[in-house]
């Protein structure tokens, strides 16, 4: 009896594997160095990503972003600021973003949760956090730069980035060009304008430095009338009349955030503004004009537009 297999019976088709197998561990580190711990790497990072089929978007430039994508598919859940496309509204609300309720996010039975800087509040992202939901937050910044950190950020998280690449150098093409258009009207001739958050109970809250209506403003080549603070501040009636604003902007809204035009020019301070001698009102939708989502160069258009080549626009 001999010890050992005899090759020789071995069919060729045999014969050869059986050499694959034996020389491939010599001969694959000097074909592709690296090879072994760059598909441990790849098959690693795979594992570790978390699963985002059904996701939960909270911030209304993050779902737009996410439907940009074309990843809408994955989406359980929006907070009721995520508004823009309309097919959005079909998707369960689960609150304002600044008022999460985590029992309102967990009933979807989200796999993820991907939401805006500023989301809250804390005791409900803490709740979450419990939960062992993954949980993605997006920094939110109002520039350019920002919106393009926005897609990259929610492209990684949905395991899409060449997508959310393309769909960054596009935003970027269209908003630089927006921009530099507008940016086009020398500095005397450009328009100082106040954006009003509020009017509650006849106070008037503008915007500061430092806000998402302070970055579009400086976008659209305009100026924001009220800069010398930062953040939102309701305004003197002394402030109102220095500010000067040539025209007032305003978010498209019902309540008792909203006032008429007429009802705004009645204040007595607001009465004495070069916007006021022209009734000048500009009002945009929310999300549009203060997203600073995949849509910001059309905001910018518009209200550069509205500013500069209409007396009253609305929409």
């Amino acid at each position: 009896m001999k010890n050992g297999y005899d090759f020789r019976r071995l069919r060729s088709w045999e014969l050869a594997v059986a050499v694959i197998a034996v020389s491939a561990p010599f001969f694959l580190p000097v074909a592709a160095p690296g090879t072994a711990s760059f598909v441990r790497a790849a098959v690693a990072q795979e594992m570790q990503r978390p699963d985002t089929s059904r996701l939960v978007s909270v911030g209304g430039a993050i779902t737009e972003i996410i439907y940009a994508l074309g990843e809408e598919k994955r989406l359980v859940g929006r907070d009721s600021t995520s508004v823009y496309p309309e097919a959005a509204l079909k998707i369960p609300d689960v609150g304002y973003m600044r008022q999460l309720s985590a029992e309102g996010v967990m009933a979807t039975n989200p796999s993820a949760i991907i939401a805006v800087q500023g989301s809250g509040p804390p005791e409900a992202l803490a709740l979450l956090d419990n939960a062992k939901i993954p949980f993605e937050t997006v920094p939110d910044a109002y520039d350019g730069a920002g919106i393009i950190a926005k897609i990259r950020t929610v492209g990684t998280f949905l395991g899409v980035p060449e997508k959310a690449e393309k769909l960054a150098v596009q935003v970027k093409a269209d908003l630089d060009a927006a921009v530099a258009d507008a940016a086009k009207r020398p500095a005397t001739e450009r328009k100082r304008v106040l954006f009003i958050l509020s009017t509650q109970g006849g106070k008037i809250m503008a915007s500061g430095s430092g806000t998402a209506a302070d970055g579009i403003i400086q976008l659209s080549g305009v100026v924001n009338a009220t800069d010398s603070f930062k953040g939102y501040k309701a305004l003197t009636d002394e402030a109102i009349i220095e500010a000067k604003p040539d025209v007032v902007l305003m978010m498209t809204r019902g309540g008792d955030h909203s006032a008429s035009d007429a009802d705004l020019f009645a204040h007595p301070a607001l009465s004495l503004t070069p916007a006021a001698k022209t009734k000048t009102v500009i009002r945009m939708d929310g999300l549009h004009l203060l997203g600073f989502g995949p849509r910001t160069a059309a905001a910018v258009r518009e209200l550069n537009a509205a500013v500069y080549g209409k007396a009253n626009v609305s929409q």
